[in-house]
């Protein structure tokens, strides 16, 4: 079994949604309660801040012109340029009506540019699977609520898109219209057992298959097109949060991973944490919000 290795450690309460740049060879990735950005590079094995904010930071999508959209709490999605601080965000959407008491908490581009973006649910309303179009305006994507939607991805060919509902220990599978952006035939992907951890983040590999990230799992898990369990990193902390591909040659797994709301686990959890493997990711695709 492969074990993942520290690569930059931190005690985030909850490291998530990381993306390679592939213009700047860096990956990012954010602390969502603290609304703090950060990158590492593997060249120099260096880590840094690189923006703070008053708002939590549930994700963020790399835009065509290798800037950067957020996607944040109460429904905000705010475009960044790499330079600058909170007051040199551009603002796309201030709130999402509902949602105020909610912030986002995985989003993903589409190969057109459009971003979905999951929100928490609260103590009144379940969390919702948003599509924010490439002009700015969204719409719900599944009319059923989410307890937690969370890591997407598409399938090689283009045809499927998977999203996490990791409090029902679900990977969904859907049929993914690429002229349109819409998404149908919700079926189930796989259903996560007791014992293996809740379903958090993942990404999808050039082989077509799934590595789903474990909340309390202790590892990355691999799932063929069929749902089958191939594979496991072994995470040496408990709770993984995300998984992405990243390096040179898309062969290096990065695992971000949490201490927990409350912040109870002991070091180093809450570090990013990386693994060599033999099989390579894919480019995540890059959102096109007010870009055309």
């Amino acid at each position: 079994m492969t074990r993942a290795k520290l690569a930059a450690e931190y005690d985030h309460r909850v490291g998530e949604g990381p993306i390679w740049h592939p213009d700047e060879s860096l990956l990012y990735w954010v602390d969502i309660p603290s609304g703090r950005l950060y990158t590492y590079d593997p060249t120099t094995d260096q880590s840094r801040q690189v923006l703070s904010l008053e708002r939590a930071v549930g994700g963020f999508t790399i835009q065509a012109d290798g800037s950067l959209a957020l996607f944040l709490e109460s429904g905000g999605v705010a475009l960044w340029d790499g330079s600058g601080g909170e007051s040199d965000l551009e603002y796309l959407i201030d709130a999402i009506p509902g949602e105020e008491d909610s912030r986002f908490n995985d989003v993903i581009a589409d190969p057109e540019g459009r971003v979905f973006a999951g929100t928490m649910p609260t103590e009144s309303e379940s969390g919702h699977l948003y599509r924010v179009d490439t002009d700015g305006t969204y719409v719900l994507a599944d009319e059923e609520g989410y307890d937690i939607p969370n890591g997407m991805g598409f399938t090689p060919d283009g045809e499927s898109m998977y999203v996490t509902e990791s409090e029902a220990r679900t990977i969904h599978r859907f049929e993914y219209d690429r002229a349109t952006g819409d998404i149908s035939g919700k079926e189930t992907f796989v259903e996560i057992a007791e014992g293996d951890g809740v379903p958090d983040g993942l990404t999808v590999d050039e082989e077509g298959f799934v590595w789903s990230a474990r909340w309390n799992g202790h590892s990355v898990v691999r799932h063929a097109p069929d749902g089958t369990k191939v594979d496991r990193i072994d995470v040496p902390v408990p709770k993984a949060s995300s998984v992405t591909f990243g390096g040179d040659d898309s062969q290096q797994l990065y695992v971000t991973t949490a201490k927990g709301h409350d912040g109870a686990d002991p070091s180093p959890a809450g570090s990013l944490f990386r693994a060599a493997v033999d099989v390579a990711g894919v480019p995540e695709f890059r959102s096109r919000l007010a870009l055309e």
